[in-house]
């Protein structure tokens, strides 16, 4: 048995908030995490919208059903199987977002801010990494690299970025494992110029926290 590969056209989709125009003055991308969709995810930022700020939510390429009803359907950015082709096709997608949408955009006149969830925080750190997009502010929210953040973008291209790591103090993918949870968050400091904030809550963007992070920019 061999293994072939062949690349094939595919078409996804993406959701925005806001109008991008001559007013914009602060631009997000906000990716989901595991088993999401971005029309459900976008809904989380509806509250920080306002006429100078533009939000653009990427879904993942791959779905599939969450559950045995096949009523509803969640996104995955990659899986193990053929694992580094999905990163550089994941970072592909994100750049022609980025490019289609901003390629004749003065991006001296805004601040681009990224927020990656769970998945999508490994996902938007190889974006980034990947040199060819713009971000003043990075948010890491609930995501765990298991072999710290070298795994998943190299430390110095976060040197001129703030970067936040945000977390509910009761998120039952990171509670399980205090220890291990601990070590992470010690070594991402070790690595990077980083701010932690917690917040009450489980595995999810707590509106009130984004908000208050927000203010303190």
């Amino acid at each position: 048995m061999q293994e072939h590969q062949i690349k094939v056209e595919r078409t996804t989709r993406y959701y925005t908030l806001g109008e991008l125009n001559e007013n914009t003055k602060t631009i997000w991308f906000v990716v989901h995490g595991y088993g999401q969709l971005s029309q459900f995810f976008i809904k989380k930022f509806v509250q920080i919208v306002d006429n100078e700020t533009f939000i653009v939510a990427p879904e993942a390429v791959s779905r599939f059903y969450l559950d045995e009803k096949f009523s509803r359907v969640g996104a995955s950015w990659m899986t193990r199987e053929l694992r580094q082709s999905e990163i550089d096709e994941n970072n592909d997608y994100l750049n022609s977002l980025y490019s289609s949408l901003l390629t004749n955009y003065d991006l001296s006149k805004v601040e681009i801010n990224i927020l990656g969830f769970s998945q999508g925080c490994a996902t938007v750190c190889r974006w980034i990494d990947s040199g060819k997009v713009k971000c003043n502010r990075l948010l890491l929210w609930a995501g765990f690299f298991s072999n710290g953040i070298r795994e998943v973008i190299a430390p110095q291209k976060l040197k001129n970025i703030d970067t936040y790591y945000v977390y509910g103090d009761k998120d039952e993918f990171l509670v399980a494992y205090p220890e291990v949870s601990e070590k992470f968050r010690a070594g991402m400091m070790e690595e990077i110029d980083l701010k932690i904030v917690s917040f009450d809550g489980k595995h999810t963007v707590d509106e009130k926290t984004l908000k208050e992070i927000i203010a303190t920019f």
